[in-house]
Parts: structure tokens; sequence; C-alpha cells
């Protein structure tokens, strides 16, 4: 079952709402007692998501994909990103999470970035 992992730069209202309307959804924030810490590097995090099998949700579009192309190249792996668009609503990141949690096969999104919305 997917997990989503939060950027620490992804508001906390997110995680909320997503934790409150979807109890059944594994969601981790950076800086949550069992996630990485908040200041965690970019490249830390992804090895962090691939070892405990967690998709990363951010906001960040500069750098991400060089981190994850580095990734790759490494001979490592990651269940997906997730990067949300500055011009959805919380409500409709949540849903669309929510869908993707619920619909997806396991492997549909390894190594891979995806923009959302997906449609």
């Amino acid at each position: 079952m997917r997990k989503y992992l939060l950027d620490e730069h992804v508001g906390k209202s997110l995680s909320k709402g997503l934790r409150a309307r979807y109890p059944e959804i594994v969601v981790w924030r950076i800086g949550d007692p069992t996630a990485p810490p908040i200041g965690t590097l970019d490249p830390e995090i992804l090895i962090w998501c691939e070892a405990r099998g967690f998709s990363l949700v951010t906001n960040n579009r500069d750098s991400m994909p060089d981190h994850l192309r580095d990734h790759l190249a490494a001979g490592r792996h990651i269940p997906g990103i997730f990067t949300i668009s500055p011009s959805m609503s919380i409500g409709e990141t949540i849903e669309e999470l929510a869908l993707i949690w619920g619909a997806a096969l396991p492997d549909e999104y390894a190594d891979q970035i995806n923009y959302l919305p997906l449609r």
C-alpha cells in the first residue's frame, strides 16, 4: 500500500487534511518524530523513501528532477515522487493523492516524478 512522505516545504494543512479525511492512508511529514528531521537534504530524503517504501510529495520543481536522476544513476529506486501544483487547492490535492493511493498499481509511479493533477 502506498505511503506518503510530505516535504517540509509542503504546508502542514495538507498532512492534517489527508490524515483527517483518509485516516487509513499513512502520511508522514519531514520533521515528524518518525520521519527525517527538518533540514534533511533531498538526496538523503530519496534514500529514506526508498528504504521505507514511501512516495515523496513535494513542491520542489527546480532541483528534484536532478536529484532523482542522480538517485537512479546510482542504481537506486523510489516508489514515486508527486509534485503538487500551486494552482490546486488543498482539497483538490488531498483528493488527487487519495485517488492515487486507492487506484494505482504498486509500481505504477516507481522511479518517476509525476506532476499533480495527473489528469
